[in-house]
């Protein structure tokens, strides 16, 4: 055979290779360029082997999502999970006695990460957010993103789904909205340990102040948001969750299947109450510090959208959805799954917490002849989209703990005054992470904002 014969078989053979095992991503990448988007089109031409995402850059990995209250952020969460389980990175995540948050509604340190999952790639539980614990924790290039909601519909989500918990809610006569909006300060006791699930809790959570109030709260709203814009490279929008998708994508070098999705931790229409516009004013004006974020990024994530051209986004968008229906319809026999309530799912590894008895959280759950339908990775990549919170969070820290044993503490013994434990090159991890001592009180703190 010539060589000239040869060299051909050779290319057949690797393209064929080449197809095989990258028929999806590039049947979405090509179908991407089709659309003519220019972001496209400048990166397309990179797709090789060293170029894992198709961006002309490798995926970005180094990523920290403050994961805000009834935001849609659990179904964020669980994107994150799959992503890093799928790139082998490390999430960092809570200390047992932390539970499935970071000690929340603590203000965020670092001796609440559980010493067997450090130095992590991702951070994405709950916490307070605290921009040196954080930066003390993550690498020097992390990029950090976080997700608000409508004031409105927050607000009344945060009410229904806390009603039994946060003391502010139960004071109200009958758990009712409108009484409690009608005068919020006869319940609300800004000292009490969950008085920030009464208000302005997206200020709370991104480590800002809730209770500034009347003409000081306008002036300090726009200083905070404008702290919050320095420090956090996206704010995604609830109410435009598939745009902000397409700005994550293009911020993190991810490829479409990175971020396909079923929606996580949802309410039946039951438990939720329609808002008139007067009650809507009503929440807007308790929550104003809120208001005025939500307002400001909202803005803000649209700019950038028409910046990139919004029949590119919306025809990205369309791709998206159609993505995302053809993995979620393989996954449930061919249709769109079906919402049920806790009691009608039968594997109870993915039945969703309930707050009480008077809201109810649906999840879902896998047809029965699912598992004898391709192979195990599917099926394990569809068990981990509609895994609850609480259940995945446990089994990342079980997979983990069972890396970190397997690297670490196998080794021969080292005379050394602590564990050993990983280093990420160039970074120095301080201690406090290693150590799984009593936790004692932690300084209430702000996110800086200049005065």
């Amino acid at each position: 055979m010539s060589q000239k014969k040869l060299f051909l078989v050779l290319v057949a053979i690797s393209t064929i290779s080449f197809l095989l095992h990258h028929g999806g991503h590039l049947s979405w990448t090509l179908e991407a360029f089709r659309l003519g988007c220019p972001s496209f089109r400048s990166s397309l031409s990179s797709v090789d082997g060293a170029v894992a995402s198709g961006w002309g850059r490798p995926k970005h990995t180094s990523v920290a999502f403050l994961k805000t209250h009834k935001t849609a952020s659990s179904t964020v969460q669980n994107m994150l999970f799959r992503f890093a389980e799928r790139n082998n990175l490390t999430v960092a995540l809570p200390i047992t006695a932390c539970d499935h948050q970071f000690c929340y509604p603590r203000l965020f340190s670092g001796s609440f990460v559980h010493p067997h999952t450090v130095p992590p790639d991702i951070v994405t539980s709950h916490m307070r957010f605290s921009r040196a614990e954080v930066r003390r924790l993550m690498p020097n290039d992390t990029v950090h993103i976080t997700i608000l909601r409508e004031p409105g519909a927050m607000f009344e989500s945060l009410f229904s789904y806390y009603n039994q918990y946060c003391q502010s809610f139960r004071r109200v006569p009958n758990g009712s909205l409108e009484v409690f909006l009608k005068h919020p300060w006869a319940y609300y006791r800004l000292e009490e340990h969950d008085s920030m699930y009464a208000r302005n809790t997206l200020t709370f959570d991104l480590g800002g102040d809730k209770d500034r109030a009347g003409a000081e709260a306008t002036t300090y709203a726009r200083r905070f948001a404008a702290e919050v814009e320095r420090v956090f490279s996206l704010v995604m929008i609830a109410e435009h969750f598939d745009e902000s998708l397409v700005l994550l994508r293009r911020l993190l070098a991810w490829d479409l299947e990175d971020v396909l999705y079923v929606k996580l931790n949802m309410r039946t229409p039951s438990s939720k109450s329609r808002l008139s516009e007067g009650l809507r004013g009503k929440i807007r004006e308790w929550n104003a510090i809120d208001a005025a974020l939500y307002d400001h990024f909202n803005a803000s994530l649209w700019r950038q959208l028409s910046a990139l051209g919004l029949p590119c986004v919306a025809r990205e968008v369309q791709l998206l959805r159609r993505a995302r229906d053809q993995l979620v319809r393989g996954c449930f026999g061919g249709r769109l799954p079906q919402l049920r309530s806790a009691s009608q799912i039968a594997n109870k590894d993915l039945r969703p917490w309930q707050p009480s008895a008077k809201v109810a959280i649906v999840g879902y759950d896998l047809p029965a002849n699912v598992s004898s339908k391709g192979s195990g990775l599917a099926r394990d990549t569809c068990v981990k989209m509609i895994l609850p919170e609480v259940q995945y969070t446990r089994l990342l820290l079980r997979s983990q703990s069972l890396r970190y044993r397997s690297r670490f503490l196998l080794r021969p013994t080292r005379h050394t005054s602590r564990p050993p434990g990983p280093r990420r090159e160039g970074i120095a991890l301080r201690p406090e992470p290693w150590r799984l001592g009593k936790l004692g009180k932690n300084p209430t703190g702000t996110l800086r904002v200049s005065q």
